[in-house]
């Protein structure tokens, strides 16, 4: 009897997960989908306006807007990675997702949120030479070397992110199969398994701060420089114009981490605080708020890509 009720409670590889989204929102998740909705359109728009415009203006072709390039795409890469399944569950309610498509899922997720984080890192470091020894810039800052930096990080987020889904899969029965959850977050799936999921919840601890909190020290310390050099400055104008080429990365950096810790935080020390439906919106928050605003920042305060886009503006509305 015993062992019939433990058959009939645990699954073997389910061929499908159901994600619930937040239902404890009853009606509420329907305008969710309208808010998030809106985040997904403007992320999508505002990026790939990004892409195109410094794609067609040579002028643009530089280690800073190739850097801004690198965000934006991984931008669109993290707000398609979640948004369709997302908008599904809230508008029409659980959806099924399959096993492998949900594992799928997990590692964008995860590699797209560092691949952020390091771009952001390097961006940080391009200002810092750039302010801090510009007659160098040229010469220490080169295309090549975002190349290369670029292909490191991807390297890299690729080496400590694959082991995410490899953690579950070595798992052959689960608990469940609903997911109380709007997408497959790793802790989300890993607590329907059956079995000892330290290793799961150790990785994915040390991951992020060894990531993370690697990527927050080493923009700090880059700002730090910055904020150095430009007290050196003889003038209060060269002062104000050198802090104004930094101010469009400082937004993006408080958009992407803001919320970002205030998800790690709930979710590694308030779980029994926090209302899981907070928990959930502030995860969600942190993967859609950033790429829809990052584009906004870059297109209200970078001078050179709104003056581009100005000009493709006016271009167009000739031609019509």
């Amino acid at each position: 009897m015993a062992e019939s009720s433990q058959s009939n409670s645990t699954f073997q590889h389910p061929a499908f997960f159901i994600l619930t989204g937040i239902p404890a929102l009853g009606d509420g998740q329907a305008w969710l989908s309208l808010v998030f909705g809106l985040m997904y359109l403007l992320a999508l728009l505002g990026n790939a306006t990004l892409l195109t415009v410094i794609r067609i203006d040579s002028t643009l072709h530089q280690p800073m807007f190739l850097l801004l390039a690198t965000l934006a795409a991984t931008d669109l890469g993290l707000a398609t990675s979640i948004a369709p399944e997302l908008l599904a569950v809230l508008w029409l309610g659980p959806q099924p997702v399959q096993y492998t498509a949900c594992l799928i899922q997990m590692f964008f997720v995860h590699a797209l949120t560092a691949m952020e984080s390091g771009v952001l890192l390097a961006m940080a470091c391009d200002r810092a030479v750039a302010v801090g020894r510009p007659l160098h810039y040229p010469i220490l800052v080169t295309k090549a070397r975002v190349g290369y930096a670029v292909l490191a990080l991807t390297l890299k987020v690729l080496a400590v992110i694959v082991p995410f889904p490899l953690l579950v899969v070595r798992f052959k029965h689960f608990h469940a199969k609903i997911i109380h959850h709007a997408y497959c977050a790793h802790m989300a799936v890993v607590e329907l398994v059956v079995g000892n999921t330290w290793v799961n919840n150790m990785y994915g601890l040390a991951l992020s701060l060894a990531v993370s909190g690697v990527d927050i020290l080493g923009i700090a310390g880059s700002y730090g420089l910055i904020a150095h050099a430009v007290l050196r400055l003889p003038t209060q104008e060269a002062r104000v114009k050198a802090f104004g080429t930094c101010s469009s990365h400082i937004c993006v950096i408080l958009a992407f981490y803001v919320p970002g810790l205030f998800s790690f935080l709930t979710h590694r020390f308030g779980r029994h605080t926090v209302p899981k439906p907070v928990h959930i919106l502030l995860s969600i928050i942190y993967l859609l708020l950033p790429p829809a605003l990052n584009p906004l920042i870059y297109g209200v305060r970078t001078k050179q890509i709104r003056d581009r886009f100005l000009e493709m503006f006016k271009f167009r509305k000739k031609q019509f």
